[in-house]
């Protein structure tokens, strides 16, 4: 099988670009974005991206801030086309050995709207994918891959193997990913990491299409509500004994 035979049309995919340079400024963290976005157009996926620093994204963990002291916040608006995508790539630079503030401040909107549901009563993001993309010119990429992926899977997102890409220069000032002679663009650590990812992406997601979501089953955030406890053990406190538990310590 080609890889033009792979058809992942009525897949979305929203990826947000946490650069600290607003547009038209040259975002290295672009260039990633710009390969794994044209794998996927190429293969029939919607692809939408936003520059996250272009908005105003007021700073706090609510759906909406102007609710909450705020004069503005683009949140809102931003939220609902994300809220319509299959597959979210956080995308985003080092500083510092760590995220950019932007990047903090799209997760921590992104945990604003974790406890809505979906219309199976899971967590709304349940059945959607997620990935990282980093770039810098020191350490970090895993470190900052690993803070973004957890945060995602923590809030509902499912991640697939090899979520994350990204490229770094030699430690100390230097060139960055899309500078002249940097080679970022021709490292084939990189355009491998990215090539996979992108694919695992499309096809995790695409397994959630064709089978209408995650998994419905012992994960419904409404049923819970109810009073459904999906065979939770009655007594789960260790002064209570369980003598069918085959560990002992635990009986």
């Amino acid at each position: 099988m080609t890889d033009l035979e792979h058809d992942f049309s009525g897949l979305r995919a929203m990826f947000v670009n946490c650069t600290l340079k607003r547009s038209p400024e040259q975002s290295n963290t672009q260039g990633i974005v710009d390969a794994s976005a044209a794998i996927m157009t190429r293969h029939g996926v919607q692809v939408d991206v936003i520059r996250a620093i272009d908005h105003d994204i007021a700073t706090g963990v609510y759906l909406d801030m102007t609710e909450h002291g705020w004069d503005r916040d683009e949140w809102p608006l931003l939220f609902a086309r994300i809220l319509e995508a299959d597959i979210l790539v956080v995308a985003g630079p080092i500083w510092l050995g760590d995220n950019s503030s932007v990047t903090k401040k799209v997760i921590e909107r992104l945990y604003a709207g974790s406890s809505m549901t979906n219309a199976a009563g899971q967590y709304v993001y349940y059945g959607k994918v997620g990935g990282a993309v980093i770039t810098g010119n020191e350490d970090g990429i895993k470190h900052c891959a690993s803070n973004i992926l957890y945060s995602l899977q923590h809030i509902g997102f499912s991640i697939p193997p090899g979520a994350d890409a990204g490229w770094i220069g030699e430690a100390g000032p230097g060139p960055s990913y899309l500078d002249p002679g940097s080679g970022g663009p021709e490292n084939e650590f990189t355009q491998r990491n990215t090539t996979f990812m992108t694919w695992n992406l499309m096809h995790l997601a695409a397994m959630f299409k064709a089978a209408g979501g995650f998994p419905v089953g012992g994960n419904q955030r409404t049923e819970w509500d109810a009073g459904a406890r999906f065979d939770y053990p009655e007594h789960p406190n260790p002064e209570h004994p369980n003598p069918e538990h085959p560990n002992p310590e635990y009986r």
